[in-house]
């Protein structure tokens, strides 16, 4: 039946964000392919760590039960690093959670809320209960991506970073189980006006607000009208020195813009976090598996690609902008967080459809390594790189181009 579904539909089914019936790319290869055609289709896929496939990581039995009883697909991967003489292994646990929204759109927004972080709190628990140390979660985890709708009521969900009640469950959780936590909220900047920012919330192991990051690259295609509520942040590229390592927080559409992700790398990120709201069937699902794996590669970072799941349908209809007609909901959004290294390899994938915690243990020291091995950073030429942004960026750039004399005059040239 699944091959079927495969073979007559052309594009992702609007409220499942399965995969021709199956939970992930990794489930329907392992479903269609003999051992031997999958070992290689894996490796290619995703890359080897320390000689091999991305070993699973064992988990304590007490983390299975809490998935299965709270009905959530837990993963847990270990990525290695060879063994040094003159440093001992850097190990850090990390997770990532993926979820869609509990109530419906059309409930009272503090119904709406108080919904999700139930549900939130059960999948941190259970990162707690899996050893987890620093944990990232989605992009606007305690709410609807409603920027599609371009209403201004849903403003309603932005909140303080240092008062507001996502910031206070965080710090909550945080100490409770001795954990970093990244919260990606919709900030409300009372002192500067009640202006509204896409911001990531680092909260210390301790219960501290650390710092937050701003989005860089706010995203403005289809129905992603993001400029309607918040522009351009305005905290640079911060890494975060936490008890358990360096981190950023590379938020969503970030992850397209080569430099952006760089300029976390230059500033000495260990671990890049990358939240989002990535829907299926736009260009940006089949770059999804190699994106933030390639980030890791050319950067000397782990990378941690965490989306949402489910479809989200909205009160009123909207349109895009396109001539198509209006209709309620972006379609599903596909799940499939997994982490990367900077050797190039990845895990698999979370579910496409289902809630989610991600568990991957990471030697730092690896970070370094694939550095020595490669030479990205030594090869960069950034002072190259640094003269021609710095002329591209005036009004009188005249680009590099170097015309073959042979070719007709261009119409409208001075003969």
């Amino acid at each position: 039946m699944a091959e079927e579904a495969c073979k007559t539909t052309p594009a992702p089914a609007k409220i499942s964000g399965s995969l021709c019936g199956f939970e992930s790319l990794e489930q329907l290869l392992q479903a269609r392919l003999p051992p031997k055609e999958l070992a290689q289709v894996q490796r290619l896929l995703h890359g080897w760590n320390a000689g091999g496939p991305v070993q699973a990581l064992p988990l304590a039995p007490a983390a299975a039960a809490e998935a299965a009883a709270a009905n959530f697909d837990l993963q847990a991967y270990r990525f290695q690093a060879a063994a040094e003489q003159l440093r001992p292994p850097r190990v850090v646990r990390i997770g990532v959670i993926q979820h869609g929204m509990v109530a419906p759109t059309t409930a009272p927004i503090e119904e709406q809320r108080q919904a999700v972080y139930e549900r939130v709190q059960t999948l941190v628990d259970a990162a707690g209960v899996a050893g987890v140390q620093v944990l990232c979660l989605q992009e606007f985890w305690a709410c609807p991506y409603f920027f599609c709708t371009r209403e201004r009521a849903w403003c309603e969900f932005a909140e303080s970073v240092e008062e507001g009640p996502s910031t206070r469950l965080c710090q909550q959780l945080a100490r409770k189980h001795n954990m970093v936590i990244v919260s990606p909220i919709l900030e409300r900047d009372e002192a500067h006006g009640g202006t509204i920012w896409n911001t990531s919330v680092v909260v210390g192991n301790n219960g501290n607000v650390i710092g937050k990051h701003r989005k860089n690259h706010v995203t403005r295609c289809g129905d992603f009208n993001e400029s309607t509520y918040y522009m351009e942040g305005d905290t640079g590229h911060p890494v975060f020195e936490t008890a358990f390592g360096r981190i950023a927080v590379n938020i969503c559409y970030g992850r397209h813009i080569p430099l952006n992700c760089l300029a976390f790398a230059l500033n000495g990120a260990e671990i890049v976090f990358n939240p989002c709201c990535t829907l299926g069937g736009w260009a940006f699902e089949s770059l999804w598996p190699i994106e933030a794996r390639f980030s890791a590669a050319a950067n000397s970072y782990y990378m941690c690609a965490i989306n949402r799941v489910g479809t989200e349908v909205f009160p009123n209809a909207f349109t895009s902008g396109d001539g198509g007609p209006a209709h309620q909901d972006l379609g599903p959004y596909f799940g499939s967080s997994y982490v990367a290294a900077p050797d190039g390899s990845r895990c698999p994938s979370l579910s496409r459809d289902r809630d989610g915690l991600l568990v991957a243990e990471l030697d730092l020291n690896l970070c370094r390594q694939a550095e020595d091995r490669f030479n990205f950073r030594m090869c960069g030429r950034h002072d190259m790189y640094a003269e021609l942004l710095a002329r591209y960026v005036r009004p009188d750039f005249e680009p590099q181009v170097v015309r073959d004399p042979s070719l007709p005059a261009p119409p409208g040239s001075a003969a």
